[in-house]
């Protein structure tokens, strides 16, 4: 292996430029996959250095594309960096770095959402979960299509401990489209508060750390983009499993603009609902007439723990699905419509 030297002071050597990589593989966004390019490299250079400093580290970089962010983690003094790329047609390009990079650089032709990250790294990188963050990062411009499904994936390993975060407590660093960076970051009262916001904020620190004008990019997207740097906490702010979490938290939201006994009371079947609501928001010691932009962590903590009890004192309550009880009751109605005609 070289010397800590040599990986720190590591540049590529002269390159073709992204443009011309683009050019040369006759290289397209695919609108439908929302793809956008990165194509200035003080601008890439400027992101990965917000990861913080990468010389030695080993870095998981999704969705890289022409390589644009690519280069400037490489030029950054890494160990190791791994791409997965699902798009064939950048391959021969990413190709071109690993030549230029021997050794360092490793291309996965695959799936962000279905690779298998765990065993990727050397086992002496892991930490244990209270220990300081491992020397693991994950770095990805990821397109807006697939953005959100992803964190919440990976929000979920968090809580397992597992995935990318088998290693420890793993850092990111993701772009995101604009609304769904500010969603992520969003204190108590914002008009962006949601379900990302807490799903994220109860399980990591998360800051907001750039914005990135849509011109950066080509093709230009309608919007612009927001770099967002998560640590996973050494304890989560609601220990309950990442499932109830998630349904308390969405049922919650979904109503939004009304009070948040509206969307929490979809929780229960319609026969107990107010009387199951009631008891929910009086044993969390929540006012019933506050938004759901207006809860806090500490309300979603107590919220998720007093319906954690409920689901334990009757085994089917967990299960139950509001839109499965519409969809029968819907089911009856037309029937019984049938059997008049």
């Amino acid at each position: 292996m070289a010397s800590s030297r040599t990986l720190g002071t590591f540049r590529l050597p002269p390159l073709p430029t992204i443009r011309e990589i683009i050019k040369l593989f006759r290289l397209q966004a695919v609108k439908q996959l929302s793809q956008n390019f990165l194509l200035d490299l003080r601008l890439t250079d400027k992101i990965v250095r917000k990861a913080g400093n990468l010389t030695n580290a080993y870095v998981y970089e999704v969705g890289p594309g022409p390589g644009g962010i690519t280069r400037s983690i490489l030029n950054a003094g890494v160990a190791e960096l791994l791409v997965v790329e699902k798009d064939s047609r950048f391959i021969p390009g990413l190709q071109m770095l690993s030549d230029a990079a021997p050794g360092k650089l490793r291309i996965v032709h695959g799936d962000v959402l279905t690779f298998k990250i765990e065993r990727a790294f050397p086992e002496s990188l892991k930490r244990q979960w209270e220990d300081d963050p491992p020397n693991v990062h994950i770095i990805g411009n990821l397109p807006f299509s697939v953005s959100t499904p992803l964190i919440i994936k990976w929000l979920e390993n968090v809580s397992q401990r597992n995935g990318p975060f088998a290693y420890g407590r793993t850092r990111m660093m993701l772009t995101f489209q604009k609304e769904v960076a500010e969603r992520l970051t969003a204190t108590t009262g914002s008009k962006q508060r949601s379900r990302l916001s807490i799903m994220a904020q109860y399980l990591c620190d998360v800051q907001h750390i750039l914005t990135i004008p849509g011109q950066a990019f080509v093709p230009k997207p309608e919007v612009d983009s927001g770099v967002v740097h998560f640590t996973p906490l050494t304890r989560p702010r609601i220990e309950q499993p990442f499932k109830l979490v998630e349904k308390v938290v969405q049922n919650a939201f979904q109503f939004r603009r009304k009070y948040c006994h509206r969307g929490l009371g979809m929780l229960f079947p319609e026969a107990r609902r107010l009387e199951s609501t009631g008891k929910l928001l009086e044993l969390a010691d929540v006012d019933p007439t506050l938004r759901p932009t207006q809860l806090t962590v500490s309300h979603f903590k107590s919220l998720c723990d007093v319906y954690r009890k409920m689901c334990d004192e009757d085994p089917h309550l967990f299960a139950y699905n509001f839109r499965e009880e519409l969809r029968q009751k819907s089911k009856k109605d037309d029937d019984k419509q049938s059997c008049r005609l």
